[in-house]
C-alpha cells in the first residue's frame, strides 16, 4: 500500500472527487432502499402479521391469486379444517372502506379486517376486538382518526367503540381497523361485497398441494403470498429496478475512474516491476487504493442516509434497518471493487522493459 498511499496524498483532489461521487450514489441507493422498505411495510405489514403457517386464497381459473378478488366459502373452510395434520384454521376477511372518528379528522381510508377474537396471537390478530360492537385500531388508524381507546368510530353507517389500539399495521397503504367476523361481514355487504372471508390462515403440516387442489385454492407462506398484492408487485419491481441500475452505475463509475488512473500510472507500474515488485503486490496495492476510496465515500454516504432517514421518518414511509443500510453498503463496496478489478489488466500486462526505454 506504500504507492497507493502516496497516490492518495499526491492527488487528493482527484480522489476526493471520486469519493464524493461514490458518496452521492450511496445516498441515492440508500435513500431508495429505505423508501422501498418503508413503502413495502405500509403495503404488507398486516399480511405478514397474520397467524398461521400458510395463507389460503381462492385460486382463479387463470392467473395468480389476488387478495382483492379472493372469496372463501364456509364449505371450503370446513374442508381445510377436516384435512389431516391441520391444527388450526382462521377465516379472515379483508376489504377497504372509510371510517370517521373525530369530526375534525374527517373520513379516513382504512383497511377493514375481520378477525376472530380467539385467533392465535400475532401482530395483526392482536387487534381483534372482543365483541361485535367494538373495533381494534392500529396505531396509524388511531392517529388518522384522532381517536383513543373508548372513543366511537363510524364504519359503513354503523358506530363502534374502540376497544383496542395496537401496533402499526398497514394493508395496501391504508391503516388497519379490525372487526369481529360477523361485524366485518355486515360491513363488507354494506360496501358491496359478498360478506365471505377473503382468506384462511392455516396452521399445521397437511399435504398443502393436495388440499389446495381439491378445494380450488392456493396455499402459500405469508411472505410468498405477497405476490397476490398487485400494488406490492408494481412498487417493489419499479423501485428495485432503479436500485439495481444505481448499483450498475456505481460499478461503472468506479471502474472507469480507476481504469483511467491506472493507465496514467502505467509507466510507474512498469518501473516498479523492473525493480522487482510482483504482480500480486501491485494488484493488492491497486485494490487497496480502491477500497480506501470506496470506504470513505460509502461511509459518508451512509451517514447522510441515516441522518436523512431520521429526519424524513415522520413525513415519509422510510425504513431504517440493516437491510436498507448495511446490505446496500456491502453491495456497493463489492461492485465498486469489481469495477476497479477491471482496471487491473494494465497492471498485470505492464512490461518492465517499458521502464528501461525499449518502447521509446
Amino acid at each position: 500500500m506504500f504507492v497507493a498511499w502516496r497516490d492518495l496524498r499526491f492527488a487528493r483532489g482527484r480522489f476526493a472527487l471520486i469519493s464524493a461521487v461514490v458518496a452521492l450514489i450511496t445516498v441515492l441507493v440508500g435513500f431508495l432502499a429505505g423508501l422501498t422498505g418503508g413503502l413495502a411495510s405500509q403495503n404488507v405489514s398486516a399480511v405478514l402479521g397474520l397467524p398461521g403457517d400458510r395463507l389460503v386464497l381462492a385460486q382463479p381459473a387463470s392467473g395468480q391469486p389476488s387478495f382483492a378478488e379472493s372469496s372463501i366459502a364456509a364449505g371450503t373452510a370446513d374442508t381445510w379444517r377436516r384435512a389431516p395434520s391441520v391444527t388450526d384454521v382462521v377465516a379472515i376477511g379483508v376489504t377497504q372502506g372509510r371510517a370517521t372518528g373525530s369530526p375534525a379528522a374527517g373520513p379516513v381510508a382504512v383497511a377493514l379486517l375481520g378477525i376472530p377474537h380467539d385467533a392465535p396471537s400475532s401482530a395483526t390478530s392482536d387487534l381483534a376486538p372482543p365483541t361485535e360492537d367494538e373495533v381494534g385500531l392500529s396505531q396509524g388508524a388511531a392517529e388518522a382518526l384522532s381517536v383513543a381507546k373508548g372513543d366511537d368510530v363510524t364504519l359503513a353507517g354503523r358506530t363502534y367503540r374502540v376497544a383496542v389500539v395496537g401496533g402499526d399495521s398497514w394493508y395496501s397503504h391504508t391503516p388497519v381497523v379490525a372487526l369481529a367476523p360477523d361485524a366485518w361481514s355486515a360491513a363488507d355487504r354494506a360496501l358491496g361485497g359478498s360478506g365471505e372471508a377473503t382468506l384462511l390462515a392455516v396452521t399445521g403440516s397437511p399435504d398443502w398441494d393436495a388440499v389446495a387442489a381439491s378445494t380450488g385454492t392456493s396455499a402459500a407462506t405469508p411472505l410468498r403470498s405477497l405476490t397476490a398484492l398487485e400494488t406490492f408487485r408494481s412498487e417493489v419491481g419499479s423501485l428495485g429496478l432503479m436500485i439495481a441500475m444505481l448499483f450498475g452505475v456505481s460499478a461503472l463509475v468506479v471502474g472507469a475512474f480507476f481504469t483511467v488512473w491506472t493507465m496514467q500510472r502505467a509507466g510507474d507500474v512498469a518501473v516498479l516491476k523492473a525493480l522487482g515488485a510482483s504482480t500480486a503486490s501491485l494488484v493488492r496495492d491497486a485494490l487497496g487504493q480502491a477500497l480506501v476510496v470506496l470506504a470513505l465515500g460509502i461511509g459518508v454516504g451512509m451517514a447522510l442516509v441515516v441522518g436523512l432517514g431520521l429526519l424524513a421518518g415522520g413525513t415519509l414511509p422510510f425504513l431504517l434497518s440493516p437491510l436498507t443500510t448495511a446490505l446496500p453498503a456491502v453491495a456497493l463496496a463489492a461492485l465498486g471493487l469489481a469495477g476497479a478489478a477491471v482496471a487491473l489488466r494494465s497492471i498485470t500486462s505492464a512490461d518492465p522493459l517499458t521502464a528501461l526505454g525499449s518502447a521509446r
